[in-house]
């Protein structure tokens, strides 16, 4: 998340993520699943732009930039009322803290939706980070992190500013240092899923895989390692509701890739590289096959 002061307005660009590491360990009474998961936010960013408004409403709008893709491919699955993450997370910051300012918000997209790339999470937590900010709130990382609990499982990830481990139902975040710089070629296909789909589509494994060998080989910055470890076990589920996620899996098995797998819920798919050029490399392979919106991406923080 980066964060920029202009004379009238408070500008954040807010990065989607991949999960490198996705296991399900159980059924929750309470209607989720226990997860551990290893999220790395990428160079893959929307924009928010928060100003205050004295008068007291809270004043949304959301536009896309540069979504060349067509109508399907999530770049027009985003409510722009408020129905949305960032009105409903401002609308929270005020009645926690009490507060009686209005703001006018502009998001601006880039990262596609219903792709499990975290863009809605991401831009409620930029709006989190922006209300303290603007409003001058003084709540910490840690205190809006419980707020963001509250908002959806991934938004405390995405205050993190890095690589972490995520556990509970997503919202228990651990983050990561001594991770380097990592390279992804990543396709958002045609057709998005539902998060709430794909969980009632899978079942947790009988015997779990720990999160520990690969984040290992992640930190001894052994990449041929951490790329055969790549998992994600809500993979079968999407690829039973979505004829796409096998398709994406069988295109990245043709490329020279350390590793491939689904992100999140999917229906993105992404594959790990060597570096940049090997990124750029496979994207253009990609697009030439007409599977989706492609990107050649990097770990940020």
């Amino acid at each position: 998340m980066e964060i920029r002061r202009s004379a009238t307005e408070l500008v954040i660009q807010t990065p989607a993520k991949l999960n490198l590491f996705f296991e399900v360990l159980a059924k929750r009474t309470d209607g989720f699943h226990e997860i551990e998961s290893l999220m790395c936010p990428i160079d893959l960013y929307d924009t928010l732009y928060f100003r205050d408004e004295p008068g007291g409403k809270v004043q949304f709008r959301c536009r896309w930039m540069g979504a060349t893709g067509p109508v399907g491919c999530g770049f027009d699955q985003v409510p722009d009322g408020p129905d949305n993450l960032v009105v409903r997370a401002v609308e929270l910051a005020r009645r926690k803290a009490g507060v009686q300012r209005g703001a006018h918000v502009l998001l601006v997209k880039r990262i596609p939706a219903a792709a499990g790339l975290g863009g809605g999470s991401s831009d409620a937590a930029a709006a989190l980070v922006a209300a303290n900010e603007v409003w001058q709130l003084g709540r910490s990382r840690d205190q809006l992190a419980q707020w963001a609990a509250e908002l959806g499982s991934d938004v405390p990830f995405f205050l993190a500013d890095g690589p972490a481990v995520c556990r509970g139902r997503g919202e228990q975040v651990m983050p990561l240092i001594g991770i380097g710089g990592l390279h992804f070629v990543l396709v958002r296909p045609p057709e998005g899923l539902g998060t709430a789909a794909v969980y009632r589509a899978c079942r947790a494994t009988a015997q779990p895989r720990s999160v520990e060998p690969f984040w290992e080989a992640l930190k001894l910055g052994d990449l041929n390692k951490a790329g055969q470890r790549l998992r994600n076990a809500l993979q079968p589920a999407a690829a039973k509701l979505s004829p796409w996620v096998k398709r994406l899996e069988q295109e990245f098995a043709r490329l020279d890739l350390l590793g491939h797998a689904m992100s999140g819920s999917g229906t993105s798919y992404f594959g790990l590289c060597r570096h940049a050029r090997h990124a750029r490399r496979s994207a253009r392979r990609l697009r030439a096959s007409g599977v989706g919106t492609v990107f050649a991406v990097r770990s940020c923080r």
